[in-house]
């Protein structure tokens, strides 16, 4: 019956739970203080009746909680209501002097329950709030309201009640999302690298084939190897695209890199997802961009570049490393004197934008290495 009442799992079902045990244990609190109290009320037939119909409501409330039908806004509203209520009807079954010697004939700790559904359901501003209905019901049926909380602590219970409950009852459902949506991610993950896997051992490796080949023939082959090769990087975007952004804006570098790779751009990644902001991964990928096509324009026709990416918690780091040529001694200063800014903006100043750093090293012959670096405060704290 509760899986049919309660259409998806409810992460603060513990503490409903448990809130539970606390409204059975204050009904036998309350049921004990009216029998010690009894018979110095004004009208005790009366008490018994209210008694009765503070029962019946309890054990509807524990019904609607457990079940999951009363977790929703109205019913936890007009728990806090009947609580109040009965608070004040103390002042029908007591004479003032009862009233003024003693605490509500419901007990303060029974109206407690109106608090905890409150703060599970809404929060802790609203447990606060009906913690604060409760203590000001008391008040209202005594006729003042007791500032000294050394004698009268009623309001700090409540109020401290209402928020710790409902803090632990927001952890609890953030929790949850949280691990929806990792879960979320690492289906698409997987699935994602089950379609590489299929593309990749099929027509990704016949096209990488034919464009190698092609431009090892030459002549009219050329243009077929050109051909094919911008087919091989459109069916790896295409088999990347769409399983990238996850929910608030947040994207996988490592996928959206991975639609870089190509036959003679090898890009290892993670195995779980490297989260960052949209923003970020896309100026970052920006800059990955502008490597590989210097790398492609001046490393050497026969050059492979290799990617590493790598999640260091704090920081996102992309390693870009070619077995090509090199730079020689003095050729980038020569480039920013003569007005090709590519590697200083397009580059550097792309990283240092993001408080992240790019370093390059390389040697005449010896190919050429990036370290990109992004500090994970630049994205996102996952």
């Amino acid at each position: 019956m509760a899986a049919q009442l309660v259409s998806k799992p409810d992460p603060a079902a513990p503490l409903w739970r448990a809130a539970q045990g606390f409204r059975l244990l204050s009904c036998l609190y309350a049921l004990g203080f009216q029998l010690a109290v009894n018979r110095d009320l004004a009208h005790p037939i009366a008490a018994w009746a209210l008694f009765g119909l503070l029962m019946a409501w309890s054990l509807a409330c524990a019904a609607a909680y457990l079940l999951g039908f009363g977790r929703r806004a109205g019913w936890v509203l007009a728990e806090v209501l009947v609580a109040v209520l009965l608070v004040l009807s103390t002042d029908l079954v007591a004479s003032p002097a009862w009233i003024a010697g003693n605490q509500s004939w419901p007990t303060t700790l029974w109206a407690t329950n109106a608090t905890l559904s409150a703060a599970i359901q809404l929060g802790p501003v609203a447990g606060m709030g009906a913690g604060l209905a409760v203590t000001v019901a008391g008040a209202v049926l005594k006729g003042y309201f007791d500032v000294n909380l050394g004698r009268q602590a009623t309001l700090v219970i409540e109020l401290a009640v209402g928020l710790a409950v409902g803090m632990a009852a927001q952890t609890a459902r953030r929790a949850h999302a949280e691990l929806q949506q990792a879960a979320r991610l690492a289906a698409a993950t997987a699935e994602r690298e089950r379609l590489s896997r299929q593309v990749h051992d099929g027509a990704i490796q016949v096209l990488a084939l034919v464009a190698r080949r092609g431009r090892e023939i030459g002549g009219e082959a050329t243009e077929l190897a050109q051909l094919a090769g911008e087919q091989e990087r459109a069916l790896r975007r295409l088999v990347s695209s769409g399983l990238d952004e996850v929910a608030d804006g947040f994207i996988d570098v490592g996928g959206m890199l991975r639609a870089h790779a190509g036959d003679r751009v090898a890009v290892s990644v993670p195995p779980g997802p490297v989260l960052l902001d949209a923003a970020v991964a896309g100026e970052l990928e920006a800059a990955v961009v502008n490597v590989l096509g210097n790398t492609a324009a001046h490393a050497g026709p026969e050059a492979r570049t290799f990617v590493l990416v790598e999640d260091l918690g704090e920081q996102v780091v992309i390693s870009i490393r070619d077995d090509g040529v090199g730079i020689a001694d003095g050729r980038l200063a020569q480039a920013a004197a003569e007005g090709h800014m590519g590697v200083t903006k397009s580059i550097v100043g792309r990283l240092e934008s993001l408080g992240g750093s790019a370093e390059l090293t390389t040697a005449p012959g010896a190919g050429t290495e990036w370290e990109l670096t992004v500090p994970r405060a630049a994205g996102s704290d996952v």
